[in-house]
């Protein structure tokens, strides 16, 4: 057989590459960014860019008050006032600069004035909500019980989860380095404690300790929840009567005192904080329309620094002088248009919102019309992606409320009359009908999806469950009360 040896040669070939350079992935990264974002990011490259400076009205530029500073321009010598030529004396030549700079560079040295404006931050003053852990240490702390008992309530503590609810097992629990029996003396200490039932496993144990505690009394209460809670939870209330051997009105009377107990004590410690949000834009009221109006509070306002620029054309500026100012000044310039950009594509969009959604801006939620990004990408002129970052993480405050800018952003329902409605509306739709619906007879998934059709509006019963599922709303047999 014959052996064929390999061949080496060149060949070209012909290729698409997409290839994001520097700059569009700043610009795409500026566009995505909400105004604290963008203002965080601004901060930041002022500091690495020394071309870059904000303009402030109070405060001038260095060049400027470099030409408020420059001397004039010296006259000719056979001109100068003889009397400028006398032996003068500068009081500045008596001072010693050396131990005045080596004096208020000493690490040791404290102005007065620096001495009077030191005062702790006023946010050292301003108050935190007191947690779950907080509340509970605080009454540990004054419990008389042994220090293994105090240590191991304080590992218990560390167990809980924002309902309340110990997440670990008491054998878990000594293993950690505590007495088993210290451990349970610990459990039932917490679970003495305010707010009443924080430390129980489940459900049932947080109820039961919540009724002993408020209503010691009250035995069909602590038997209902003790052996018959699945009967309780599907509102059987003859079946409950009737295994108990009470009447219904007994039983109604514990479930009443069943409704004040709170099956998350510890929520009221844990829950979250308001979120503070600042709107990116505003819908203001003009005339017989709306105009869109960006907020740049806080936002600095960029210019380039005339300084720097000089040193580009100085001919005494060294090569890596000239190298490091072209290179900042590339960057600066391209930032500026990035920000630019940005401004526009959010205003272009947001002008899109208006046109589309009026009535909603007029009239309220009612009228919010269905709207699809690709709509808007078309009519401004852009890749959809483009609209979807513009909007991404951005609020709008409107005479109805904040919103979020994709909020406004909602596909369309079938049929006659959904072409005209959107599925945020959809939903308020489905709720509302809930909200007005028979206790003891409530509204299947089947007969919403009718009502709905007879409105017009073409859904599935499987896709009325999923929207009442997405609101959190229980099922029929779960909203049904029974006599």
């Amino acid at each position: 057989m014959s052996k064929v040896e390999p061949r080496l040669g060149l060949s070209l070939k012909v290729a698409q590459k997409q290839i994001l350079t520097p700059g569009l992935v700043q610009m795409v990264t500026v566009l995505a960014l909400n105004r604290l974002e963008l203002r965080d990011m601004i901060n930041q490259e002022m500091v690495e860019n020394p071309l870059l400076e904000e303009v402030t009205e109070a405060v001038p530029s260095l060049e400027e008050t470099q030409e408020k500073t420059d001397p004039e321009p010296a006259a000719p010598a056979n001109e100068t006032d003889s009397s400028l030529n006398a032996d003068s004396h500068d009081s500045f030549d008596e001072v010693d600069y050396g131990s005045f700079f080596n004096e208020y560079l000493d690490p040791g040295y404290k102005s007065p004035a620096a001495e009077e404006i030191e005062r702790p931050s006023f946010e050292n003053f301003l108050s935190r909500p007191v947690s779950l852990a907080d509340h509970l240490t605080w009454q540990v702390n004054l419990s008389p019980c042994p220090d293994e008992v105090r240590e191991a309530a304080y590992s218990i503590i560390g167990n809980l989860n924002e309902d309340g609810y110990l997440t670990a097992t008491v054998e878990e629990i000594a293993a950690s380095g505590h007495q088993q029996e210290d451990v349970e003396e610990a459990l039932l200490l917490i679970q003495e404690l305010d707010p009443a039932g924080v430390g129980a496993r489940n459900l049932q144990e947080c109820l039961l300790i919540q009724l002993r505690m408020t209503s010691p009394q009250d035995s069909l209460a602590i038997r209902i929840v003790s052996d018959h809670l699945s009967e309780l939870e599907s509102r059987q209330h003859k079946k409950l009567a009737s295994e108990l051997g009470c009447s219904v009105e007994e039983v109604e009377r514990c479930l009443e005192t069943l409704r004040h107990l709170d099956p998350a004590p510890g929520q009221r410690y844990n829950g979250a904080q308001p979120r503070l949000i600042e709107p990116d834009v505003a819908f203001v009221k003009v005339d017989d329309g709306f105009r869109v109006i960006l907020n740049d509070d806080g936002v600095p306002q960029l210019r380039l620094s005339r300084h720097y620029r000089r040193l580009m054309g100085d001919g005494n500026a060294t090569g890596d002088v000239r190298k490091f100012v072209r290179e900042k000044f590339n960057s600066a310039v391209q930032l500026l248009k990035n920000i630019e950009q940005r401004r526009q594509t959010i205003t272009k969009v947001c002008e899109s919102i208006i046109r589309r959604q009026g009535e909603f801006l007029e009239k309220g939620l009612d009228y919010l019309r269905p709207m699809m990004i690709k709509e808007v990408a078309e009519e401004v002129g852009v890749h959809p992606s483009t609209v979807s970052r513009a909007v991404a993480n951005k609020y709008a405050h409107t005479p109805h409320g904040v919103y979020e800018l994709r909020y406004f952003f909602s596909e369309a329902v079938q049929g006659p009359s959904g072409a005209t409605t959107s599925l945020v509306n959809l939903k308020r739709i489905v709720a509302k009908m809930i909200e007005l619906e028979d206790a003891a007879h409530p509204l299947t998934d089947e007969q919403i999806m009718l009502k709905l059709r007879d409105a017009g509006i073409q859904v599935t019963r499987r896709t009325v469950a999923k929207y009442r599922e997405d609101m959190k709303i229980p099922s029929t047999h779960q909203r049904r009360k029974r006599p």
